[in-house]
């Protein structure tokens, strides 16, 4: 595959250049990834308090045989949202040991490693 321009360019950098984008980058994501985990929790919560139960349990046990339209709708929601929450805790994981590696670059660059 071709590299597009953008990554000729980021390329061209120097190695230490290269490092800092990322950490920064990897910090900004972070910021963001963990409002977004912030809110997906929060709406699990909302549907945990509605239906009094965890979506494992109705999963595990069935929609009841007189759910409405506005259950089934809650449901589809509610595993939207649970998979946000599951994908979003993953890549702050990655992200996270990413900006641990950037931390400890930069601490050996300043102790002149």
């Amino acid at each position: 595959m071709e590299m597009t321009g953008m990554e000729k360019n980021f390329l061209s950098l120097p190695g230490g250049e290269r490092e800092s984008i990322i950490s920064l980058g990897a910090t900004l994501r972070l910021s963001y990834l963990r409002k977004r985990l912030f809110l997906a929790e929060n709406k699990i919560r909302q549907f945990e308090q509605q239906q009094g139960r965890t979506l494992s349990e109705i999963e595990d046990q069935g929609l009841p045989d007189d759910a409405g339209y506005q259950m089934h709708e809650d449901y589809i929601m509610w595993s939207h949202w649970a998979e946000v929450a599951d994908k979003v805790k993953q890549d702050i994981q990655i992200l996270e040991e990413i900006t641990r590696q950037g931390l400890i670059w930069e601490e050996s660059l300043r102790d002149g490693c």
